[in-house]
């Protein structure tokens, strides 16, 4: 292991920041580390860093998608709300629901891969055609949760009582899907050639193209993935507040951006890790928690969502032009270039 690579990586600084942050509020509050709160931690981490894993690829190759909020909430509402008369099998409503997504996903990835629409500009109009369909057509509203579900969402691995409060915090079982689907990301990131084009379009899209990437089917895949796994995300997002809630996870990719960016994923394309996004993903949870048991307004966590995006765009565009710099740098000294810009 390369240790001084380590030690420079934005992983190692956001691993310490964590760290340090957990230590100090344990010692202000006395109930960081207690049994509960790590549950509700991990509870209120699993749906966000499941919307990373497909976030993360698009912003690996270059993009923004911020429809995933609009895509897992109409599949969640359209599933719920029509197909209990249809069927008692929850599986069937995941299915469904993830079918949606992969439509919406595939004509996300169609658009932006053929026509080269700025990824942003496209789905921003989807978000907004979904949750305009979903109020308009369905007239969405919060109402509880269809039986099948409900008695799934009841499921739990193991709860744990704070012997101080009294409270209970149960484990989902939608914990056992996030480690899947971490493991899924992670894998075809690091070891598959479609992992390796997805890098290879964030670094240069003509370069990967001569490379022999099909740039359009692994713009599509990553696209169609982020939407299917939306669709999915979405019904357990119901199953975990046994009830549905349209607009629950409206403004959820803001924080999904931002914790991406902090975990070291380069906005600009080309770099970054499912670890990095997760360490990213955890420190805003954990800030959020934070407040909380400071007592602290958690309105303060907008502000420092926005500030972490503006940074980290900011150190990413940085970032690149050192590394371009270095290389041409490096280039020079072997003769190959004359000169560099």
């Amino acid at each position: 292991m390369n240790w001084k690579r380590v030690f420079k990586s934005t992983e190692f600084y956001v691993a310490v920041v964590l760290l340090l942050l957990c230590m100090a509020v344990q010692i202000k509050s006395g109930q960081f580390f207690t049994g509960n709160n790590l549950v509700d931690i991990t509870r209120a981490f699993s749906i966000p860093a499941m919307f990373c894993i497909g976030e993360m690829f698009v912003i690996i190759t270059g993009g923004v998608d911020v429809s995933f909020p609009a895509i897992a909430s109409m599949s969640m509402f359209i599933v719920c709300s029509e197909m209990e008369s249809v069927t008692s099998n929850p599986l069937a409503f995941f299915v469904v629901a993830m079918l949606i997504g992969l439509a919406i996903g595939l004509i996300n990835g169609f658009i932006i891969a053929k026509f080269r629409f700025p990824a942003l500009i496209v789905t921003l109009g989807t978000s907004s055609i979904c949750f305009g369909i979903m109020q308009g057509v369905f007239k969405s509203r919060e109402y509880p949760l269809c039986a099948p579900l409900y008695e799934l969402g009841q499921t739990k691995l193991f709860s744990v009582t704070n012997s101080v409060s009294g409270l209970t915090s149960d484990m989902p079982m939608g914990v056992i899907l996030m480690v899947l689907l971490i493991f899924a990301g992670w894998f075809i990131l690091n070891r598959t050639m479609l992992g390796r084009g997805i890098y290879a379009i964030g670094g240069d899209v003509k370069a990967a193209q001569r490379a022999g990437f099909n740039v359009f089917g692994i713009l599509m895949f990553i696209y169609a993935f982020s939407g299917c796994m939306a669709g999915l995300i979405g019904v357990l997002r119901s199953t975990m507040l046994l009830a549905v809630h349209p607009n629950n996870l409206e403004g959820l990719e803001m924080t999904v951006i931002a914790a991406c960016v902090l975990g070291g994923v380069r906005m600009a394309g080309g770099k970054g890790t499912v670890f990095g996004a997760l360490l990213g993903m955890a420190l805003l949870t954990i800030v959020d928690n934070s407040l909380i048991l400071l007592d602290i307004s958690t309105t303060w966590q907008k502000v420092f969502t926005g500030a972490i995006i503006i940074i980290g765009t900011a150190a990413s565009a940085l970032q690149a032009k050192r590394d371009e710099r270095k290389l041409t740098v490096k280039l020079n000294d072997h003769g190959y270039i004359e000169e560099y810009d």
